[in-house]
């Protein structure tokens, strides 16, 4: 199994002169991505991280695990849809592949059911966030998308994205194509996750639940504190 991280981006809106990548900040005692890369690992993926802003810093924290990193030199003028492009060779098609975020803190059990699902293309949501989060889907009765976005009226969300996705190694080469033809057409400020709403109609894509399970963004700082109480208490 395949996982790519998006690292690239510069988190300005926790801070006016950002020092660090948002996925170094530290939970428990250590930065957020090592947690992430150590359970992907431990757990018998190949993991690729595409970076930019501050690289050496994250290659640095990562130096004693296998991760391959891919460099998006222009991540100050693109969204995320460049960095995944930047690592498009590891979307070979040869394996499912996890993508997403890499400041989003997530655990085991999220992974074990992004696994045992059978969709081609399957996104996490939050059922219990629809009123408070930052990003909703809404779902038809197959809980696949039909709407996106970070305005959706209320009456219009089904769930608040988690930021990961996994996509079978049957879906992985129609994928790569359909980002290869936004990036022709010099779509450079849509998110890597765009290149799944915009084909949503023709290629479905599944939405699961949580189910209860904790997980987080680090979007604001009330993000991390949140995060960070949750670790903390799990070590007390």
């Amino acid at each position: 199994m395949k996982a790519i991280l998006m690292a690239a981006g510069i988190g300005s809106r926790l801070a006016v002169n950002p020092t660090k990548p948002k996925c170094l900040w530290e939970l428990g005692g250590e930065p957020l991505i090592v947690k992430t890369v150590r359970m992907l690992t431990e757990n018998g993926f190949d993991v690729h991280l595409v970076v930019g802003f501050k690289h050496e810093m994250i290659e640095e924290a990562l130096k004693d695990y296998p991760v391959t990193f891919h460099y998006n030199p222009f991540f100050r003028v693109t969204n995320s849809i460049g960095s995944l492009w930047f690592a498009r060779e590891a979307l070979t098609g040869e394996e499912d592949t996890i993508l997403g975020n890499a400041d989003v803190y997530w655990e085991k059990p999220l992974m074990d059911q992004m696994l045992a699902s059978e969709y081609q293309a399957l996104m996490l949501g939050d059922v219990e966030r629809v009123e408070s989060g930052d990003y909703f889907f809404l779902t038809d009765e197959n809980n696949c998308i039909i709407d996106y976005g970070k305005q959706l009226p209320l009456e219009r969300r089904t769930c608040e994205y988690v930021g990961l996705c996994r996509l079978k190694k049957e879906f992985i080469p129609g994928f790569r194509d359909r980002m290869d033809d936004l990036i022709s057409e010099e779509q450079y400020n849509l998110w890597w996750e765009n290149v799944l709403y915009e084909n949503c109609r023709e290629y479905p894509v599944h939405v699961l639940d949580v189910n209860g399970a904790f997980w987080g963004e680090i979007d604001y700082m009330q993000d991390y504190n949140r995060i960070k109480d949750y670790v903390d208490s799990k070590q007390q």
